[in-house]
């Protein structure tokens, strides 16, 4: 058990990070185009809507909390005054909230994909399968807050905390940190994991187009003849 362990909790985040990096570089420089999936924009637009919306608000909740939680430093909380059990307990309710947000925003779009016929057949096998791992992941996340009511003292959740802190850091036997903790949470992190090392290959690269490049971008404005046969060159926005 503890050499299983060790190789999933302690080699294979490494490998799920190489794939995730290298391949999202490797093909937002060689294929952007091609993480994109059919439109279907026009069909069964408000249920689209809502469930977008729910979705990412959620999600982007989950991740920021993931984010802080797990990579913040301990003595930072501690310098804060912040303890272990409050820690925990913020993570259960608002991980809860956005979970559930973000579970209803996916069972609309799960249901839209999978059960009207003309957007299942413009989805690809891509388009479902990771919608569906998303899904199962937030299933295993919401499943493990009854068990972490039973860790209120925060002590659990920083078994996790220096987990994530030493695969980033590139410390050894790190794995032995989460040996003993319950099985609910490593099925979490190895689905997790698996996301991450599937990534590169699924729809979710569209992360990296996000639309940040233009904030800095002087603006332009699009000048034609009136015979509209010829353009001239594109001119900075006053």
């Amino acid at each position: 058990m503890q050499a299983l362990n060790s190789i999933v909790f302690g080699w294979y985040p490494y490998l799920c990070l190489t794939v995730f990096l290298f391949g999202s570089l490797v093909r937002f420089d060689r294929e952007q185009y091609t993480w994109r999936t059919g439109s279907s924009q026009l069909l069964r637009r408000r249920q689209l809507i809502w469930g977008s919306n729910l979705f990412h608000v959620g999600i982007l909740v989950i991740f920021v909390g993931h984010f802080v939680g797990l990579l913040t430093p301990i003595w930072v909380f501690d310098m804060l005054g912040v303890s272990h059990g409050f820690k925990q307990m913020l993570a259960i309710v608002a991980g809860g909230v956005a979970g559930l947000m973000c579970l209803v925003g996916i069972s609309l779009l799960t249901h839209r994909r999978l059960f009207d016929p003309r957007i299942r057949a413009n989805s690809s096998l891509g388009d479902t399968a990771i919608l569906l791992l998303l899904f199962a992941q937030l299933l295993l996340g919401l499943a493990t807050i009854p068990v972490s009511m039973g860790h209120l003292d925060g002590h659990e959740m920083v078994k996790f905390m220096g987990w994530a802190q030493g695969i980033l850091t590139l410390q050894p036997g790190v794995a032995a940190n989460i040996l003993d903790v319950h099985p609910i949470f490593k099925a979490h992190l190895v689905l997790g994991m698996t996301i991450f090392l599937l990534f590169p290959f699924t729809r979710l690269v569209h992360v990296w187009s996000a639309p940040v490049w233009y904030l800095g971008r002087r603006g332009y404005q699009v000048v034609r003849s009136r015979d509209g046969r010829a353009t001239r060159p594109l001119q900075p926005a006053e």
